[in-house]
């Protein structure tokens, strides 16, 4: 049985995080354990790792690195030791070098580049940006497999992460001007949209993150 490392650290979902993993797993007639965690031993010991995030993006930053050995753990885990990992939401706009909300935050700078306030042209477009949006120029990446162009996931955000590297951008969506959904960089991978409240595409993707064999 296979081991997901859904970190805690007092941001995210954490509940419905784990339901939908759970849900993907036995969809794809997986064994999967997934374990909710902010131990650096059992996070070295996973064969996966998923990062939620609800927040700011400073707030999110400190509180990861205010649990002990986490981020060293993770950093260990993922970009020694190559296993797959999936930041959602926050947790994807923590893998940059820096964010710019409410001054400026060191990331983990796994996917160099900024997070910054999106900002849309047109009235008609909030920001936040909440509901269901289309995936555009969706990459042939094993994170969308039996996904294509126009699969709709749901966003609730105001930053999003802006890649120094275009080729780190595997989909985007557009409110009021396009900007990156999901990231990827070898073993890691992020998106900005929450899968576990995007119903079967969000299940799909999931899936697909646990079948992954960077």
């Amino acid at each position: 049985m296979s081991t997901v490392a859904l970190i805690d650290y007092g941001s995210g979902n954490l509940a419905s995080a784990e339901k939908a993993l759970v849900a993907a797993a036995r969809a794809g007639g997986d064994r999967l354990r997934v374990l909710v965690t902010d131990k650096p031993d059992e996070i070295l010991a996973a064969d996966r790792i998923v990062l939620p995030g609800v927040g700011a993006f400073a707030a999110c930053m400190h509180a990861l690195e205010a649990r002990s050995g986490v981020v060293e753990a993770m950093t260990q885990a993922v970009t020694k030791g190559g296993k797959p990992f999936l930041g959602v939401c926050v947790g994807m706009q923590l893998l940059a070098t820096r964010g710019l909300e409410f001054g400026e935050t060191a990331g983990l700078g796994w996917i160099p580049g900024d997070v910054r306030r999106i900002e849309p042209a047109g009235h008609q477009f909030k920001v936040p940006h909440m509901g269901w949006n289309a995936l555009e120029g969706v990459a042939a990446h094993p994170l969308f497999e039996g996904l294509e162009d126009g699969a709709h996931m749901y966003f609730t955000h105001s930053f999003a992460i802006y890649p120094s590297d275009p080729a780190a951008s595997i989909a985007r969506t557009d409110h009021g001007g396009a900007f990156t959904a999901a990231v990827a960089k070898a073993n890691i991978a992020g998106v900005q949209f929450h899968p576990e409240k995007s119903q079967a595409a969000g299940l799909r993707l999931l899936h697909n993150f646990l079948e992954w064999r960077p």
